[in-house]
């Protein structure tokens, strides 16, 4: 799909075969991390030149804009490649719930038991 992505950001991204690649949503005052979404380079240069996050939804096979629908908008803070160009992280700030079932993060429901480690000294 043509895109007007930066092709130096472009030639950066590292894709799974359907063109997609995860961004980490994260609240940029607190570092609490919201949500993953999928990306192609359309939505991420929609995400970099609009200010709001734009994501690939798989399901329906069609760009979205979080918050377009359920008012819950993510207002785009910064935007970073991880080192590996695998992963993109968008700082943002959060309006509302960020997870689809109207909690504030996706990650707060299924909190697994973990053994916690200790570094070395």
């Amino acid at each position: 799909m043509p895109t007007n992505l930066d092709p130096v950001i472009a030639a950066r991204l590292k894709r799974d075969n359907d063109g997609l690649f995860p961004a980490v949503a994260q609240q940029w005052d607190t570092g609490e991390v919201l949500m993953v979404g999928w990306m192609d380079d359309e939505a991420l240069h929609r995400t970099l030149t609009t200010g709001r996050c734009t994501y690939w939804s798989r399901s329906r096979q069609e760009y979205w804009v979080k918050g377009d629908t359920s008012g819950h908008q993510q207002w785009v803070k910064s935007v970073a490649l991880d080192c590996d160009g695998d992963t993109v992280l968008v700082r943002v700030d959060q309006v509302g719930a960020a997870c689809h079932t109207g909690e504030r993060t996706c990650f707060d429901r299924d909190v697994l038991d973990a053994v916690v480690g200790i570094p070395a000294p």
